[in-house]
């Protein structure tokens, strides 16, 4: 069984029809995060993150992980009887049981230590859920490329620097956390703030994008245009596949540089909490959705906000998209300092670092900046 289920990670292409194991994927995908729910109920000092256990119902998270719970046992439970992916779909129901002993969604949370030290996985399997749920059913809605299945080449790769990148969610806030303070905590002045924060909500809102993504055009220009930033970078290019998982390839160190630097007016111009929640809504969402196997181009407005047509260009190993389209919301941006895409072909034929010198895998990435002789 172990043998197996290690086989179907090291895999990639579309599941085959008819034999369960689409259905086994679903089952044990829910779940293994079903499992580390439990986890997460018992141990929530340590599993949680203090900031984003403020903002959810836990009543809430409770429910959905019961009806997870239900839907892994029950898809797996089928499988077994119908004989169907019977290593996959036991493998989850064992799982299911398993949570189940453990309390499932019941399990009782008490008063317990906020200052302790913790990995991000309510983050994890929270981001994980609702992004594959909504972002998978819009690219199979609005394929670019209709042949690419769920599971393309170079997913796991993918898929670590997901897992990584949220688990050490903690230590990224901190670490930006001190960062903005040491080093841009003189420019902040009460009077500033005040203005800002005397703002009408929309107009806010619109004023926090653009300055954030100002700060994001230059940063992502100096990853391309300074060789030693670019060692980081090129991680995040290495990707020869688009889809909702492929902005998550992201090596760590830039992931602190560029959100110390994005945070940086932010802080300083001390907009305000329900502002701030906003733009982390809408860069969240513009991350992923830009890099997802979508096809939109959003007619003229495709000038004024950036759409996956425009960020898939960025992407691009073509000639005439190389350092292009640095912008992470507003196109005009580019437009505005001559560095858009000027091509006459809708999308871009191929993606990734050109002469695709990167090594694949999550750790051999990590490295690649500290080891390239390039």
């Amino acid at each position: 069984m172990l043998e197996k289920l290690t086989e179907l990670t090291e895999s990639h292409g579309a599941l085959k029809q008819g034999h369960g194991l689409t259905t086994g994927v679903i089952a044990l995908t829910l779940a293994i995060l079903c499992f580390l729910g439990v986890l997460a109920f018992h141990f929530p000092q340590y599993l949680t993150t203090p900031e984003l256990r403020k903002s959810y119902d836990v009543d809430v998270i409770r429910k959905i992980m019961f009806v997870a719970m239900v839907l892994a046992g029950g898809m797996s439970l089928v499988n077994v009887l119908l004989n169907r992916a019977r290593w996959l779909s036991g493998s989850a129901f064992l799982l299911v049981a398993l949570t189940a002993l453990l309390g499932g969604s019941k399990v009782p949370v008490n008063d317990f230590a906020d200052h302790t030290p913790y990995i991000g996985l309510d983050w994890f399997i929270l981001d994980l859920l609702g992004s594959s749920l909504i972002f998978i059913f819009i690219e199979k809605l609005f394929a670019l490329r209709k042949d690419q299945p769920v599971f393309r080449p170079e997913w796991q790769t993918d898929f670590n620097h997901f897992i990584v990148n949220h688990m050490v969610v903690g230590f990224v806030m901190l670490a930006t956390n001190l960062l903005v303070h040491k080093l841009f905590g003189w420019a902040a002045k009460d009077g500033i703030q005040a203005w800002v924060r005397d703002l009408p909500f929309v107009v806010a809102v619109l004023l926090i994008i653009v300055v954030a993504d100002l700060v994001q055009y230059w940063t992502h220009r100096a990853y391309h245009e300074v060789p030693l930033l670019w060692r980081l970078h090129a991680v995040h290019h290495s990707s020869k596949h688009m889809d909702w998982m492929a902005g998550s390839r992201q090596h760590i160190l830039e992931l602190i540089i560029t959100r110390t630097l994005v945070l940086a007016p932010i802080f300083v111009l001390g907009f305000s909490k329900e502002v701030i929640d906003t733009y982390i809504v809408i860069v969240g969402f513009q991350a992923v959705f830009n890099h997802a196997n979508v096809s939109v181009r959003l007619g003229p407005l495709r000038y004024v906000i950036v759409t996956p047509n425009f960020h898939h260009w960025h992407h691009s190993q073509d000639q005439d998209a190389l350092d292009r389209n640095y912008s992470a919301h507003f196109a005009f941006i580019d437009y505005l300092f001559g560095t858009a895409v000027k091509s006459t072909k809708l999308w871009p034929e191929r993606y990734g670092v050109l002469g695709d010198y990167m090594p694949e895998g999550f750790v051999k990435q990590f490295k690649f900046p500290f080891v390239w002789k390039g």
